[in-house]
Order: C-alpha cells, then structure tokens, then sequence
C-alpha cells in the first residue's frame, strides 16, 4: 500500500471499494521524503527564493510530475496552496520521462519520490531545494526541508502491507511480527537509509491510523486543486 491509495479515494469518484473498510492492516513499511528538485540552471537556489521568483512569474514555471493525481503532483499542489505560487502543471506518464525533461531544461520544477531522484541530485544532473518531510532527510543532511520556508509542509510518501479483510487475527499477528523483525534488521534499515526511507515499524492499528489520516489529507488537496484521474 502506498500513498495512492488514500488519494484515489478522492481522486476517482466511483470507486467499487473502499481500503480503509475493506482490508485489514499488516504493517508500516518505509516513509520516504519527496525532493523539490529543479533544473541545474534555474535562477532559484532556495525554496525562498523559489517563491519569489514564482510570485514574480505567475504560472511561467513549468511543474512536472509523474502523472496526474500521484503523491508527486500532489505534493507540488500542496505546495502551490500553502506558499501561493501558481505554477503550470505538466503531467507525465511515470517518473522516468518526467527526470528526462527535467535534466533536460523541458520543465522547471519536479517533487519526485526521492528513492527515484536522489542519484540524479547526487550525480549533479538537477538540483534539490528542499526535501518535502517535516525535517531533514539524514540522506541528505546539507538539503533543508520545504518545512523550513514553508511551516506546516509536508508531503512524504508512505508504504506499508494490509490483506484482504476477514485474514485471521493470527495470521496477521504473525505477519505483522514478522515486518517489523524485518525492519530492525541493521542491513535492512542501512538499505532502506540509503534510498532516503525511514523505517516505521508498529502495531496494525498504528499502520492505520496513518492511512486514514493521509486519506483525510490528501482528500482535501484533491478538491483544491481539481485533480481528475487520467
């Protein structure tokens, strides 16, 4: 399970099933920050200089993402929203071809997840500004967070496993231990370090609480901004 699955319950209007009422939790996984990365040569070289080119600019700043109505367009709609900077949304069909016409120069600003941008920022190819977590990444320590420049901001992507409901208590206790043994593995968690993640280990009922919060959430941003699956 992943942050589409509380937004599609906005996103689409006529959803034969509901996730939140028709699964039952197993356990967190991974939470990863997106990166608000731009163009090597785009005049901004901070989230605060960002928004005031922006507001200088109004809607010539090209947005990509990986498509339309995905936690990575969100979280640029999220940011227009919270720091009033209108930009122009470019939707692409996955991360990969959104990344090209980022190096590129195509398009100026991309919140990807940061597993798929990070060797990109590390091999100096586009530029991070800010990571979309409430703090800083420790895989990028030398990147503030958006939070920073933007109080309240937050956008990371979540992961995690349910099954279908009706799953024996047991056999989902059993699983449950299972994924967080996995989780405190040092290898595991130096691995999931290295992406950008950050382990979240916990109860079922934990695991939850975040979907159903996130689903809150994001439902909010949906009809904000008029997000329509494609």
């Amino acid at each position: 399970m992943n942050p589409a699955n509380a937004i599609n319950a906005t996103l689409y209007r006529n959803l034969s099933f509901n996730f939140l009422n028709d699964m039952a939790p197993i356990a967190g996984f991974i939470r990863v920050p997106n990166v608000m990365t731009v163009t090597k040569n785009f005049p901004a070289k901070t989230v605060a200089e960002f928004i005031e080119y922006g507001k200088k600019n109004p809607d010539k700043i090209n947005m990509a993402s990986s498509g339309a109505g995905t936690s990575v367009h969100l979280s640029g709609e999220l940011f227009k929203s919270m720091a009033g900077v209108s930009m122009k949304h470019i939707p692409y069909k996955g991360a990969g071809p959104a990344i090209t016409d980022l190096i590129g120069g195509q398009v100026d600003v991309l919140f990807d997840n940061m597993p798929s941008i990070i060797g990109h920022i590390r091999g100096g190819s586009v530029r991070a500004l800010g990571v979309t977590s409430a703090a800083r990444s420790p895989a990028m320590p030398d990147v503030p967070a958006v939070a920073e420049t933007v109080p309240g901001y937050e956008a990371s992507a979540w992961f995690g496993v349910a099954a279908p409901k009706g799953t024996p208590p047991a056999i989902i206790a059993r699983l449950n231990r299972e994924f967080n043994a996995a989780l405190a593995d040092p290898t595991m968690r130096a691995k999931l370090a290295d992406l950008g993640g950050v382990p979240i280990p916990g109860t079922p009922e934990q695991f939850w609480a975040t979907h159903r919060m996130e689903t809150e959430k994001w439902a909010k941003i949906v009809q904000a901004s008029g997000a329509k699956a494609e």
